[in-house]
């Protein structure tokens, strides 16, 4: 199985830049093992193949790094991979989506390769908003950190619809209030499951009563693939309740919305227009790029914002509907999470029977832990709408699974929040009901070329959300 392989490796090393190199390095080539077709289509609708002057990118100039910058090592390692996976997989099965997601693409995309082409980083057509954020750029790679070029032009080698970098300036342009408008908040009277309504529009969510009690917090040392910030311990929890599933997109643009009177302008800061306006709320400055990837709002949950941002999202929803609504702590989400049970997951099953562990490794059936959570084992790459699972036994849905979810809590021995549930991108690990994770401020703001960095956006996280509670009285 690895003779042909070693075979092309070694004739490209032996003949170098020769004529060998050549001709496996034209498209024609690797279209032969790199059955990609979502990738072809989308390549030839990108800049860099209907270029102005007619000259088209070829694949290995992009996927590969410059001639004598490593280039027959790397075309040899992936010239073996993609022959493996020729073999060894079905092509219709690959998840392409995942592959065109921006942490895939920067480990098959080589700066050096883009720097090559493009020597010059401020160009006389060049934006100011571009000039500052190339000069950020340089200022970080002279430094020695690491930076990727496609992580603010996703678009330049595959097209992508309605891709946006820089600041969007237009987002929520299209958000107007619904055609019937709730005129006043839900009105609650007793400790049972309601539907909240938001003041002047057509946005409601439900939330759920969470009886409180004593529970054990936390993983056993016997349970499979444990993390050692996983300690049992007895914890105390009162009743309140929580958001049935976490904050959407629809809900989170009517807080734009809302707030956009309170002034806003495209600076990390924000801004009020009147002086006199002490308790208004201050809204969200525009993004940069599309902080939804392409992938839909409405009912999907709202990503990218910051810690800060879905706390003051929590302060405008409390005011205009008069409760006390926050983020949940560690104690109360993972109590709600596991609905009381004492398992790794509120299901049956074992964390260790859902991960597939080496490379001819299989899991166990997963239609159960399918049925209830949006993970790495059957999520397209992006995060899925409610109706995707089933709610566990307290009604509440997407507790594991879909976005990871700021708690108020913070890490020990951080300034970072706790973040609990796992994401769409987590394997069976990741999504169990004790499984714990933290914030990561300056990666997830690695790419954010503004000074002083946004305060609400992140540019490099698209895997964490949120879900409010609110406390009963």
């Amino acid at each position: 199985m690895w003779f042909i392989p070693g075979l092309i490796a070694g004739a490209l090393i032996i003949l170098g830049s020769g004529k060998v190199v050549e001709a496996t390095s034209s498209n024609d080539f690797c279209a032969l093992c790199h059955v990609h077709p979502q990738a072809t289509s989308s390549w030839k609708q990108g800049v860099h193949y209907a270029t102005r002057s007619g000259y088209r990118i070829s694949c290995t100039e992009c996927h590969l790094p410059p001639k004598g910058e490593g280039y027959l090592v790397e075309k040899a390692k992936t010239g073996m991979r993609d022959l493996w996976s020729y073999w060894t997989k079905d092509s219709t099965e690959f998840d392409w989506e995942a592959a065109s997601t921006q942490e895939r693409a920067v480990k098959h995309v080589y700066n050096a390769s883009c720097v090559k082409c493009h020597e010059n980083l401020f160009p006389a057509k060049l934006t100011r908003e571009g000039s500052e954020a190339h000069l950020y750029y340089k200022q970080m790679t002279e430094k020695g950190e690491e930076m990727h070029c496609i992580s603010c032009h996703l678009n330049a080698g595959h097209y992508i619809k309605d891709y946006t970098h820089g600041s969007n300036k237009s987002f929520g342009a299209g958000v107007k209030p619904a055609d019937t408008l709730y005129l006043s908040p839900a009105t609650v009277t007793s400790f049972e499951s309601f539907t909240e309504q938001v003041p002047g529009s057509g946005v409601s969510f439900r939330m759920i009563a969470i009886p409180g009690g004593t529970y054990t917090m936390g993983s056993p040392v016997t349970e499979p693939l444990r993390d050692s910030d996983e300690a049992q311990r007895q914890v105390v929890v009162d009743s309140f309740f929580i958001a049935e599933v976490e904050v959407t997109w629809d809900e989170y643009m009517e807080f734009y919305r809302q707030t956009a009177s309170e002034g806003r302008s495209t600076d990390t800061e924000g801004s009020r227009l009147r002086k006199e306006d002490v308790d208004a709320i201050t809204g969200a400055t525009p993004p940069y790029g599309k902080p939804d990837q392409n992938w839909g709002m409405g009912r999907r949950p709202a990503i990218s914002m910051s810690y800060h941002a879905a706390e003051t999202y929590c302060r405008w929803l409390s005011q205009v509907t008069g409760k006390r609504y926050r983020l949940p702590t560690e104690a109360e989400w993972e109590y709600a999470c596991r609905a009381g049970t004492e398992t790794p997951y509120f299901f049956a099953g074992e964390p260790d029977k859902f991960e597939k562990r080496g490379l001819f490794g299989t899991r166990s059936d997963t239609s159960v832990i399918s049925t209830f959570v949006v993970y790495r084992g059957n999520s397209p790459s992006k995060t899925q709408e409610p109706s995707a699972v089933k709610a566990n036994p307290w009604g509440v849905k997407n507790m594991t699974g879909n976005v990871a979810e700021f708690c108020s809590d913070t890490y020990e021995g951080t300034t970072e929040k706790v973040i609990r549930g796992g994401s769409y991108r987590d394997g069976a690990a990741g999504v169990r009901s004790a499984a714990r994770d933290h914030t990561r401020t300056d990666d997830w703001l690695r790419t954010d070329p503004q000074m002083p960095k946004s305060k609400w956006w992140y540019s490099d996280c698209f895997h964490v959300g949120f879900r409010v509670v609110l406390e009963y009285e």
